[in-house]
């Protein structure tokens, strides 16, 4: 069941309360110096049951100066807003404030209410009212009606509810698609159930019992409990104001400002590129690395402002930016923000994030901003290929795509099927999308890492995976690798053995003398059997030169001339065959041998078989069966 959000704006003491009250029969005053002052300081909820059984909600919304923060986070999600203006005082400065808000936030549903018409004649009335269609010129609220109403008196509010369930059955798709995400604008300890967190569900959907991560602070809780607009639920779904009760948090842990998601869902921001406007009303320029506020959802933080493409930004005017923050915050692409001055405080702008998770960029360069053009522009084909070209060393599945440009996964899927320049890769259960440039770039890089290793080892069989993932692809899973590494032999492009990639044209270049080293060895592991020497012994009984040993005996080991079996044990490929052999003989005559019997077979001593054995037990030939050995046979 989805709810129509309605927030209140407009100036202190216009009778938002009052007529939140009028409408619902709920006071959110709920402070006690909120009923002492006679005016709201935090956030009020109340529900509101509609002519024609819609669900409604109001959030009541501070309207002092001092508390325009609140009311910013009171905004955050709303469908529509209720711009209350009073007969007796009409447009007075927080009212300008807040529309200034409204219109910065682009929503994009309002309605225009001038309350207390019980103090004032109908002469002023009128007065007010077209002072008020003159200050809504141009807003959202141009071409709706202005209502008048007494809460007081009750005059005017079946009216005002129509009106509202006019614009609550036009909403046919209010809500936004994506993860999890729960901006909180209140937090506090319930008595007998810990720690409640408070909010208007953006996206995504949370079920009793989710693990959740509280963001920026990255801490892991479990959702004991949920209440949808007051009641009991098991779930709660976009649009609608939602309480969780978290375990494992403290009160502390979870401010204003902080978002419920998923794990991996989101990340905190630090730098953000924006699309950002000046008001017209703004007292003077922007300057370039200004301390400014920064709102967007419940949250508020300080940031600097690199302006990209001026040194300053005039009333008015927009421009592409830099937002440099001091602390961390949750954001997705498309959010609409607001910025308000550092000291004092006034509203001066706002625009729209085009990318949360921003790189510091240089200014007054025409690459920088035909890439954020790009962003803003908002087409789902060039937003799937930027983000392909961008990405690292990190594998994308269609929802982690559909994630990261803020679209939905039926829509980016649908793109990624029709467009050119695009490759997929399936394993282990998942399709993962890459783009096409990326792809390149990363089979490059490995190319350029395997010629300077087969240069610099020209003995050895090729670099070891682990080795090459962990430098070259550090946040690749061992299996993304491998898939990727499975894409790319199958292209032809790279080859692997066992443990070990090279390049397809790759032959380990053995000149003459070390041909003649690698024979003499080779005889020598041969001649010696069942008991093999150590290898320093051999190299210095055919007189390898020192730096020469290990590519040598690497070489022989990736050949497979030589089988290592324990440490600093090697056998030659042929003794082992013939080992196996005199096994199979033996075990045709006996089911089960112990070591005694294997060591008269093999004419040799315990120091050799013991291990020789334990590395047939672990190639799964021969099995160990109390103190003996039998062949192993599969189920």
């Amino acid at each position: 069941m989805d709810w129509f959000i309605i927030g209140t704006a407009g100036h202190v003491d216009h009778g938002k309360t009052q007529l939140v009250k009028a409408l619902t029969g709920q006071d959110t005053d709920r402070l006690k110096e909120e009923k002492k002052r006679g005016i709201s300081i935090e956030l009020g909820f109340a529900s509101l049951k509609l002519p024609k059984g819609d669900n409604a909600a109001i959030i009541d919304v501070p309207g002092h100066e001092r508390f325009i923060k609140q009311m910013l986070a009171g905004v955050a999600g709303i469908d529509m807003v209720l711009l209350i203006i009073a007969a007796d005082e009409g447009i007075m400065p927080q009212t300008r404030e807040h529309m200034e808000i409204i219109k910065l936030l682009r929503i994009k549903k309002g309605l225009t209410v001038i309350t207390k018409i019980d103090l004032v004649d109908d002469e002023w009335l009128e007065l007010i009212e077209e002072d008020i269609r003159e200050f809504i010129k141009g807003t959202v609220l141009a071409h709706g009606p202005i209502l008048k109403v007494s809460a007081l008196k009750n005059q005017g509010i079946d009216n005002l509810i129509n009106e509202i369930q006019k614009l609550a059955e036009a909403d046919t798709d209010h809500h936004r698609q994506g993860q999890l995400r729960l901006p909180i604008d209140r937090s506090f300890v319930l008595s007998g159930f810990g720690t409640v967190v408070t909010g208007t569900l953006w996206s995504g959907e949370v079920k009793t019992g989710d693990i959740v991560e509280i963001q920026p602070i990255g801490k892991k809780s479990r959702v004991r409990g949920i209440q949808v607009h007051g009641h009991s639920q098991q779930s709660a779904k976009p649009g609608q104001r939602v309480a969780l009760n978290l375990s494992d948090v403290e009160v502390d842990e979870v401010p204003r400002g902080s978002s419920v998601v998923f794990a991996g869902a989101y990340a905190p921001s630090y730098i953000l590129d924006a699309k950002l406007q000046l008001i017209e009303s703004a007292a003077k320029p922007l300057k370039q690395r200004q301390r400014v506020r920064v709102h967007l959802g419940t949250s508020e933080k300080l940031a600097r402002i690199n302006l990209l493409n001026c040194d300053e930004l005039a009333p008015g005017e927009e421009t592409y930016v830099q937002l440099q923050m001091e602390e961390p915050l949750i954001a997705q692409r498309g959010d609409r923000f607001v910025i308000r001055s550092y000291s004092p405080m006034f509203t001066i702008g706002g625009g729209t994030i085009l990318e949360p998770y921003g790189e510091k960029l240089k200014r007054f360069q025409d690459e920088v901003i035909e890439t954020l053009q790009i962003k803003e522009e908002n087409n789902p084909g060039d937003l799937i290929i930027y983000t392909l070209d961008k990405i690292k060393d990190k594998l994308l599945t269609i929802d982690d795509l559909a994630g990261q440009i803020n679209l939905g996964t039926n829509l980016v899927r649908d793109y990624v099927d029709k467009m050119e320049g695009i490759l997929s890769a399936e394993g282990e259960g998942n399709k993962y999308i890459i783009g096409q440039k990326t792809y390149e770039k990363w089979l490059a890089a490995l190319c350029k890492e395997l010629e300077a290793y087969h240069g610099k080892y020209p003995l050895r069989s090729g670099l070891d995976k682990e080795e090459a993932r962990s430098k070259l692809f550090p946040r690749f899973s061992i299996k993304e690798f491998n898939l990727l590494l499975g894409t790319w032999q199958k292209e032809g492009r790279i080859k692997t053995i066992g443990a070990h990639i090279y390049l397809p044209d790759f032959m380990p270049a053995l000149d003459e003398k070390t041909k003649q080293l690698i024979g003499l060895i080779e005889d020598v592991f041969l001649k010696s059997g069942f008991q093999p020497p150590a290898f320093e012994e051999t190299f210095q009984k055919v007189k390898a030169p020192a730096a020469q040993r290990e590519e040598i005996l690497k070489y022989m080991v990736g050949q497979g001339i030589l089988v290592k079996v324990a440490e600093n044990m090697y056998f030659h490929i042929k003794t082992i065959e013939k080992a196996k052999a005199l096994l199979k003989e033996g075990f045709a005559q006996k089911e089960a041998m112990a070591l005694s019997d294997i060591r008269d077979l093999f004419d040799s001593s315990r120091k050799y078989v013991l291990p020789l054995l334990e590395y047939f037990d672990a190639q799964k030939f021969t099995k160990r069966v109390e103190d003996k050995r039998v062949l192993f046979k599969k189920d």
